[in-house]
């Protein structure tokens, strides 16, 4: 009988490979300085052994290090930007122009004659904790015990962009085209055959080499945790190393638009680089032709989203609170068809949602990883305050067809719904709140975003009810003057709510100092108008609401100060939520000469080289 023949190796290695393309053995110590085992796997763990698949192939890699932490080394002085590592990279995964997994961005210093240029090669770290893998909602990212690979399926991932928010390194890359992630896979098709990732095996100074994580590279004598305009690296643990021994100005620059300086600071016996805001003078604009945004769907959605459970509570919890005139029995035609409209509006709210992911057909993936990614539980809890709404509004409006059932039955059933809908919608707008705590975006982490989307929903949900039912009032002859009264307190309360979030957000951007600090710079300056405007107009909100909430008016005078209320938080609402996506400045490397460049990347866009796709940037869009 013949013998089976050996599985294909998954990936076909030239005969004569040089030397410096080959893993080097580990010498290493056998933790890393974060504490933690180097080996991921032991003798007797059931993970240890198993294939990969790689490109199909049942084989498995022979190196007695293939179950430990591996990851890149970076020496910077022998960095000289010609950029091999990306094309190497590029070429090997076969990306488009507007993709890259690894890029070279630098910072300067120094002045003529003693002027410094530091050049940082940066792909994904495969992290210790991956904060991409824990994110995802479709479970789309394995960290691997091989070689501690953190690797990305761009088949079950939807498009949603998540991980690319919650990664410090600008690691994950959304497709617009594909509508879906992929990111560098380490190569793990040539570890298993011996040979390092294609990024390391073709730079050409050495700069670049990768091997077991805390094993430095022949000739190297640091293995540090991090380098001037590297994010803080505890967010994620990464699985790189620098060395750096040429001494460096005071201050490193960024070379992008980044209002961001690198300073040097002595921390007992070790220095290192901190982000703080360029010195520098901007006069203020309003930046309106740069509040539109990708993310324009979100704010549509989480306004909106916001204005129906804020609605469904003022409807719900109205009668009980005074205002008689909002129970079902006062005005039944008027309170059922406020419901359907809520429910409308947030079905057309869902489905914006839907269609910004990459990939609208796999949006039912969003609840597989309800145990990590905050994005999962936000669907889970917006699903179930969709149907419960759907349920209160069917017991609602149709119950009293439903005779065949007993009456206390329905009421119940109703009433149980109403409370499920309140409490679920509540929840989901913590959830929502929860999406935005991100290490990696220091302006959106910050507890002013549960204050905002909760005064949305005090403010805008009660404005809309009362919008509907002054005009029911009134065209039966009946008194607003309570309606406008009660409705402007709850108003007042969201505003006043928002405004000191706001207060304590730009004291404590200013305070963190960094990214954080930056976005509130670019805040008061490149859109300082509209910011300042918006700020005007939240005030002047809260003392009309305040105003209407004493004086009471009723007749139409009430109505038409009430719809003159609502014009306005709603428009100051609207810029709000848009300068919330633009303004914010994650913890990313400095941006390249081209690539991953946000000036260069309006210039495309504003000149129309975005249309070439040779340039590497596409329009904003799926």
């Amino acid at each position: 009988m013949a013998a089976t023949p050996p599985p294909k190796p998954a990936f076909d290695a030239r005969p004569n490979e040089p030397a410096y393309a080959k893993l080097a053995p580990d010498q290493g110590p056998g933790k890393s300085q974060w504490g933690t085992p180097i080996a991921l796997a032991g003798d007797g763990d059931p993970r240890k052994g198993k294939t990969l698949r790689i490109n199909q192939s049942e084989a498995v890699g022979t190196s007695p290090d293939r179950n430990k932490q591996h990851g890149f080394h970076f020496t910077a002085e022998n960095c000289i930007g010609c950029h091999a590592c990306e094309a190497a990279c590029s070429e090997k995964n076969d990306l488009p122009a507007h993709i890259s997994f690894r890029s070279v961005g630098y910072v300067e210093g120094g002045t003529y004659p003693d002027f410094k240029r530091l050049n940082i090669s940066m792909a994904c770290n495969h992290c210790e904790d991956p904060v991409c893998l824990k994110g995802c909602p479709t479970r789309a990212y394995t960290k691997f015990t091989e070689y501690g690979a953190v690797l990305q399926d761009p088949d079950i991932c939807f498009g949603c962009g998540y991980c690319t928010w919650v990664c410090p390194y600008n690691a994950p890359q959304l497709d617009p085209v594909k509508g879906e992630v992929s990111k560098c896979n380490m190569c793990v098709d040539r570890l298993e055959v011996g040979l390092k990732p294609a990024c390391a095996s073709a730079c050409l100074a050495g700069a670049l080499d990768f091997g077991v994580v805390e094993t430095a590279p022949e000739k190297r004598v640091q293995n540090e945790l991090s380098i001037p305009g590297f994010p803080d690296p505890s967010i994620t643990r990464p699985n790189i190393r620098f060395e750096n021994k040429t001494h460096l100005p005071r201050e490193m620059k960024r070379t992008d638009s980044v209002p961001l300086v690198y300073v040097k600071q002595k921390l007992k016996d070790k220095v290192r680089y901190e982000a703080q805001v360029a010195p520098q003078k901007r006069p203020l604009r309003w930046g309106v032709n740069k509040l539109s945004s990708r993310e324009n769907p979100l704010v549509a959605f989480t306004l909106t989203t916001q204005t129906v459970v804020g609605a469904f509570l003022t409807l719900l919890l109205g009668a009980p609170l005074g205002l008689e005139m909002l129970a079902p029995a006062a005005h039944p035609i008027a309170y059922a068809a406020l419901l359907v409209a809520l429910l409308g509006m947030q079905s057309v709210a869902l489905v914006v949602s839907t269609m910004h992911l990459g990939k609208p057909h796999r949006f039912y993936r969003a609840f597989y990883n309800l145990r990590h990614s905050p994005v999962s539980r936000e669907v889970a809890a917006i699903a179930v305050f969709f149907n419960a709404l759907g349920a209160y509004t069917v017991l609602t409006a149709f119950g009293g067809w439903l005779t065949w059932l007993p009456e206390g039955l329905v009421a119940t059933a109703r009433s149980a719904a109403g409370v499920l809908a309140a409490l679920a919608g509540l929840a989901s707008l913590y959830a929502m709140y929860r999406i935005y705590r991100i290490k990696a975006r220091p302006f959106w982490d910050h507890w002013q975003v549960m204050t905002s989307f909760y005064g949305s929903m005090l403010a805008l949900g009660p404005l809309l009810v009362g919008a509907v039912y002054a005009g029911v009032l009134l065209a039966g002859d009946e008194s607003v003057a309570s309606l406008v009264s009660l409705l402007a307190l709850s108003v007042a309360l969201g505003l006043a709510l928002e405004g000191a979030g706001l207060l304590a957000h730009a004291r404590d951007l200013v305070r963190r100092g960094g990214e954080a600090e930056a976005a509130h710079f670019e805040q008061r300056t490149s859109f300082g108008k509209t910011y300042l405007a918006r700020n005007i107009a939240l005030g002047v909100s809260l003392a009309f609401a305040l105003a209407l909430a004493v004086a009471a008016p009723g007749g139409w005078a009430g109505f038409a100060l009430l719809m003159a209320l609502t014009l306005l938080v709603l428009v100051t609402a609207v810029a709000g939520r848009a300068l919330f996506y633009v303004l914010v400045i994650p913890t990313t490397m400095p941006g390249a000469f081209f690539w991953r460049n946000r000036a260069f990347e309006e210039h495309a866009r504003e000149t129309g080289l975005a249309k070439m796709p040779q340039t590497g940037v596409l329009p904003l869009r799926h």
